[in-house]
């Protein structure tokens, strides 16, 4: 398990964080990621990425004030 620090990219974090999943982390692996967040908009987004891509969210937490955390295993293939 390891974390991506997504936060520099903004709210253009999404096609990175599917990068990972599909190219730097094990069938069935899990990845936790670190974004920023504005108006909570992305959070639900990168649920609905996640789920539209057959991985499936974990977990899913407020870091601190502008932070989120979610926590994604991928799918087997």
């Amino acid at each position: 398990m390891l974390r991506y620090d997504l936060r520099k990219l903004k709210d253009k974090f999404y096609d990175r964080m599917l990068e990972i999943l599909e190219k730097e982390t094990a069938p069935l692996g899990v990845a936790i990621f670190l974004f920023e967040i504005g108006d909570f908009s992305s959070v639900q987004k990168s649920a609905d990425i996640i789920k539209e891509n057959g991985h499936e969210l974990i977990n899913s937490v407020k870091f601190n004030e502008v932070d989120w955390t979610i926590v994604v295993k991928r799918r087997a293939d």
